[in-house]
């Protein structure tokens, strides 16, 4: 699935959320679980590919983004 870089916190916090068309609201995602790219190579509108969506307690989180 695809989703775009919506917001970005301060590089030393390392979150961020991303919009998805298959998701009604924004998906969390930390710097952890980025795959070859690093938070800083990041910014607000950059397309990005997740390979699995988690439920969280706090809400649903992206893991396994990449660039695209």
């Amino acid at each position: 699935m695809e989703g775009t870089i919506e917001y970005l916190a301060d590089e030393s916090k390392g979150f961020g959320f991303i919009k998805s068309e298959d998701y009604e609201k924004n998906l969390f995602f930390h710097a952890k679980d980025l795959i070859k790219v690093s938070f800083s190579e990041l910014a607000r509108g950059a397309v990005v590919s997740i390979e699995e969506v988690e439920e969280t307690p706090k809400g649903l989180a992206a893991k396994g983004i990449r660039l695209i």
